[in-house]
């Protein structure tokens, strides 16, 4: 396999995307088609429940000059999927024959599709096209941006702790398993709602660390106050986060979609710093038609796995469930070997707005802490 600085590897596949509208319906039904976005939300949220649509086609995808994949909309927002799984993973089925249908060699699941299908688990028995939820590379890309966020935001010191909210979900689980494989922090709290999912966690991150690492479970999202970087990685429809649950200077680390924080939280703490993440950087990636809410040239990492695996010429299903470190560790390995067309973690935003960690808010070290 052969490349250029421009060229896609000998081999390349295609793939499609699958998103849905997230917070407010017509914001995201505006990138389908302009119009659509002054429309009123409660008629968009009777019809979205009740109508039998078809799964759209809302935009392609185009790589170093070249038609790679397409972007499929299921149509169901975010609290339809959560309220109402049944007919979410009904609706995700339907956007996978449309896939399918469409050539894609590689399917990936963005925002709560994959939630819904259990991260993809109920798609397993498809033989016709290949299906990943993309957390292998998002848990990837945020422990990246984790680590760099404990380098450049958060004072060097000997102990460095981190909040991992959603620690018993798919990304929220490997992110923590990666920053305890080597120690990268000193302090772990896990925040999750399964007391017994924590425990387990905790004692497979002590296993894999040797006990460096002080790891602590709640279910209390109160104890995220005493850590410098809080990592968000639930599955929730709105804001979880508020200004009363951080430590003076805490660092945001939003990975979320729909995201679980939100601009106010900026204005009631100007000390905190909110950094978007799960971003990666791909300079000549275009969407032709529609949008996902980023610029060209960035792409959420659920999306830049997908892109990974067809360009890489993977074939068959890829990361179900929960993903493994080997499965992290691959899609590092593919990045690698697709870098002269980026795959880096994308320079830091804050709500889509470049931010200097340089000058970022730094934290008040109290003794004791």
């Amino acid at each position: 396999m052969t490349t250029s600085t421009t060229d896609l590897p000998t081999g390349a596949g295609t793939f499609a995307f699958l998103v849905h509208p997230r917070a407010r319906i017509a914001d995201d039904l505006g990138r389908v088609w302009a119009p659509l976005g002054s429309g009123p939300e409660r008629l968009y949220d009777l019809a979205l429940r009740r109508l039998p649509l078809p799964p759209v086609r809302m935009a392609g995808v185009e790589v170093a000059g070249q038609r790679v994949g397409d972007v499929v909309l299921v149509p169901f927002g975010a609290k339809h999927l959560l309220e109402q799984p049944g007919e979410g993973r009904r609706r995700v089925a339907a956007a996978v024959d449309r896939a399918a249908g469409l050539g894609a060699d590689v399917v990936g699941l963005g925002a709560l599709t994959a939630t819904v299908t259990a991260g993809g688990v109920s798609l397993r028995d498809r033989t016709d096209v290949g299906v990943t939820n993309g957390n292998a590379f998002t848990a990837s890309t945020v422990d990246l941006q984790a680590r760099l966020l404990l380098g450049a935001a958060v004072d060097q010191r000997a102990d460095r702790h981190v909040a991992v909210v959603g620690a018993t979900g798919s990304v929220g689980g490997a992110v923590a398993a990666l920053l305890a494989r080597d120690a990268a922090v000193d302090r772990l709290t896990l925040v999750a709602r399964s007391r017994p999912r924590l425990e387990a966690l905790v004692t497979r991150l002590d296993a894999i660390c040797g006990g460096r690492v002080d790891t602590r479970a709640t279910d209390d999202l109160a104890e995220v106050g005493g850590a410098d970087l809080v990592i968000l990685l639930t599955a929730s429809t709105s804001a979880i986060i508020g200004p009363e649950h951080l430590a003076a200077g805490a660092v945001v680390l939003d990975a979320t979609q729909p995201r679980n924080t939100s601009p106010t939280l900026l204005e009631q703490r100007p000390d905190v710093t909110v950094v978007d993440g799960g971003v990666v950087e791909i300079p000549s990636l275009r969407l032709l038609g529609g949008n996902i809410g980023l610029p060209d040239g960035r792409a959420y990492a659920c999306f830049a796995e997908t892109a990974l695996l067809a360009l890489s010429g993977h074939r068959g299903h890829f990361s179900l469930g929960v993903p493994t470190l080997e499965q992290v560790d691959r899609t590092r390995e593919l990045a690698h070997g697709l870098a002269h067309l980026g795959f880096g973690a994308a320079p830091p935003t804050s709500f889509g707005r470049p931010v200097d960690l340089g000058t970022a808010p730094r934290p008040v070290l109290e003794a004791g802490r």
